[in-house]
């Protein structure tokens, strides 16, 4: 049997897909969040600052195609039940489903774990694990149901990252979160797999984005670099994109419960 999704002459096309994305206000978030749209989904682009997302919605809309629907803001903070309740409503009212959830959304800190109050640890595993896995949970009851349209499922992509499979000393709760995301991309695969949503990973390696700026313009971080992966560079923040309109796409129709590294051969290289 041929599903409509890999029949199509178009497969990695998003039209009539309806997306939402969290922590897209800048960064890797957003580079997804124009990928997505440039593919032809409606994004919602979620985060906490009203202004920062009117900015980076407004800034994706000269870049898509004339007639592409122009894509969305909507502020909430993914670890408040309630509010998450009331975005996903709101995308389901207007839409009358959601068919992409990219779980974006983390934070970071670098300290030796005896430096950690046990609630700053709590908060870390909160934002990086828990929210996405209710989140993700929430938004399946919205995505329509693949094994009624084979390969036009739900699609949830969680974004890991290589501190989940590898580990370095100083930053163990973040490793934590990002190793149980991991896990429960493989968890929802198996238990969302009999309606026909997939659930997969992508995990950044080093890229060159905002946050990272201090370390990208210090000339040993980018030898080390050099020696370390095997393309021997940053990534650019536009090179997350790929990754995850594919997996998000018809051309994904039967992979689920992966993570795929986009690192720059970091875990490959020795």
């Amino acid at each position: 049997m041929t599903t409509d999704a890999v029949a199509s002459p178009h497969p990695f096309r998003l039209d009539g897909r309806v997306a939402l994305v969290t922590g897209a206000a800048r960064g890797l978030g957003w580079c997804m969040a124009q990928a997505l749209a440039q593919a032809g989904a409606t994004v919602w682009l979620n985060g906490r600052d009203p202004a920062l997302l009117d900015a980076a919605a407004q800034a994706i809309a000269p870049t898509l195609l004339q007639g592409a629907p122009p894509p969305r803001a909507l502020p909430f903070d993914i670890a408040d039940e309630a509010a998450r309740a009331r975005a996903l409503a709101r995308i389901e009212a207007e839409h009358g489903a959601l068919h992409i959830l990219v779980n974006n959304v983390g934070q970071r800190d670098r300290r030796p774990l005896e430096a950690f109050a046990p609630g700053d640890i709590l908060r870390l595993l909160e934002t990086n694990l828990v929210a996405p896995l209710l989140l993700a949970r929430d938004a399946a009851l919205r995505m329509p149901d693949g094994q009624r349209q084979p390969g036009l499922g739900g699609r949830i992509v969680n974004i890991t990252s290589i501190a989940g499979p590898i580990s370095r000393a100083g930053d163990a709760a973040y490793t934590v979160a990002k190793g149980g995301l991991d896990a429960a991309t493989r968890a929802l695969a198996a238990e969302l797999g009999p309606r026909g949503i997939t659930v997969n990973a992508v995990a950044p390696g080093y890229f060159a984005t905002e946050a990272n700026a201090a370390m990208v313009a210090d000339a040993d971080v980018a030898g080390w670099l050099a020696r370390r992966t095997s393309l021997g560079r940053w990534g650019q923040p536009q090179e997350i994109a790929g990754a995850v309109v594919f997996l998000a796409s018809g051309a994904a129709s039967y992979i689920t419960g992966q993570t795929l590294a986009v690192d720059g051969g970091y875990l490959a290289h020795f």
